[in-house]
């Protein structure tokens, strides 16, 4: 097992990391921008290093400071939590090359997971369904109406590189296309450095459906089951649960089957998402691969009780999977909640600012993962989510309910948040029901506010 671990993160996923090594004895190293000299991430560890200004390109993304610093401290290892240098595939062969062990899969699975072009060509290889559309990054606006004619309209024009909902655009004929084409190449050079555009058939209200997966260095592969991820807005998730309410035992045999198969094809090992869009016959079509922790793998801890943190530790140290898929047993509902420094009545704009007040929801079945307390500033710089609350059921009525509970005990002030909008979806007889898909929160809670 490792002796010192860097978390090259911060906010709520490298409090989680933290927590995970400190239970294994794990010395552990924070690292930090200026705006975040006094974050809770910082006290937390055994040792702190700022690594550059506020914004994270400075800093958080700063690879050649993380690596000074990693050499500095000592340590066997560094988790990179998810975003920032999560997916990088040039970070993970450089702390390889500097015999720093990258607690995540070997760049060369970030690099084929993370081109969607080729990714799509593994999965389909392996014998997992991919949506129709083109098998490479289209070259021009001529190409691009050929192949939509083909594959029908709406087709759904992707960046062949990052994720994120970033690249995206909807075209339902040629004019929207050529549109869609101009603003999403746009978009997706400035966040990910490559314009280059795919596309694919637009499936009409699906549902998001993800599964998790573990793999050791043994080639032993095993699922923990799915989670539905379809309350979106503008392709960022709001809210996640396990299981699915609208996956029967067939199909999530068949889904989780497809996901193991996935992580196979490219020698995946360690903790991975496979994701899923599921129409409203049953048929699913793969998306893309998450070659990372998720935010919301709290659901799918609660529902398994596995620690798919220390599972990710105990792999990338070299020590196969404890457990064999027959060993994974489910028990209950959970539901996760992002806590989010939004105004949901303002468009959803972010509200920075200090937490003048922040008492967490106690009781059974209720867990808080959080990035902040009383006192401390929510900075403009990153992403706006500072908690994830998660409640566990013994079915999804009492995981609802439960949530409901915590969420009215949560109380945080000085910023904007979510959790309003989180019980106005609890409540509401769409999600009562299950009857949600990807366009749900859009289309029948937010309207024209979205």
């Amino acid at each position: 097992m490792f002796r010192k671990i860097l978390v090259a993160n911060r906010g709520e996923i490298a409090v989680r990391i933290l927590r995970a090594c400190r239970e294994l004895g794990i010395a552990t190293v924070a690292i930090y921008s200026e705006a975040d000299r006094d974050a809770p991430h910082v006290h937390m560890a055994d040792e702190a290093y700022c690594v550059g200004p506020a914004p994270a390109g400075q800093s958080y993304l700063n690879v050649a400071a993380i690596i000074e610093v990693a050499g500095k401290a000592g340590v066997d290892a560094v988790h990179p939590g998810y975003g920032f240098l999560a997916e990088n595939a040039h970070f993970a062969a450089v702390c390889r090359s500097w015999g720093l062990t990258f607690i995540g899969p070997g760049p060369e699975a970030i690099e084929q997971m993370g081109l969607k072009s080729l990714a799509r060509r593994r999965m389909a290889a392996a014998g997992v369904p991919v949506i129709p559309g083109t098998e490479e990054a289209v070259r021009d606006e001529a190409e691009a109406l050929r192949a939509a004619a083909e594959i029908g309209y709406p087709v759904l024009v992707k960046a062949a590189a990052g994720g994120g909902g970033r690249g995206i655009r909807v075209a339902h004929d040629e004019a929207e296309l050529r549109e869609a084409l101009a603003a999403a190449g746009r978009e997706a050079a400035a966040a990910f450095g490559s314009g280059d555009l795919y596309l694919e058939k637009f499936l009409e209200e699906p549902r998001h459906v993800e599964v998790q997966v573990l793999a050791d260095a043994e080639g032993n592969v095993i699922h923990l089951g799915e989670r539905e991820c379809s309350v979106q807005r503008r392709r960022q998730k709001l809210l996640e649960e396990s299981p699915s309410p609208a996956v029967s035992p067939d199909l999530r045999r068949r889904i989780t089957e497809a996901a193991v198969r996935a992580a196979q094809a490219v020698n995946y090992v360690n903790a991975g998402t496979v994701e899923f869009l599921v129409d409203r016959h049953g048929n699913f079509y793969f998306i893309e691969m998450n070659t990372r922790i998720q935010v919301e793998h709290p659901v799918t801890e609660l529902v398994t009780g596995i620690d798919l943190v220390k599972a990710q530790i105990a792999v990338a140290a070299g020590e196969p999977l404890p457990f064999h898929q027959d060993d994974v047993t489910f028990q209950g509902w959970a539901i996760e909640c992002r806590i989010n420094a939004e105004d949901p009545d303002n468009r959803f704009m972010p509200s920075p600012g200090t937490i003048t007040a922040f008492v967490p929801p106690t009781g059974p079945g209720v867990r808080l993962d959080e990035g902040v307390r009383a006192g401390v500033a929510v900075q403009p710089y990153y992403d706006s989510l500072i908690a994830k609350l998660v409640a566990w059921g013994r079915d999804r009525e009492e995981a609802r309910r439960r949530m409901l509970r915590a969420l009215s005990e949560l109380r945080i002030e000085g910023v904007k948040t979510t959790a309003g909008l989180h019980r106005r979806l609890l409540e509401h007889p769409d999600f009562i029901a299950g009857r949600i898909h990807t366009r749900w929160l859009e289309d029948q809670v937010l309207g024209v506010t979205a």
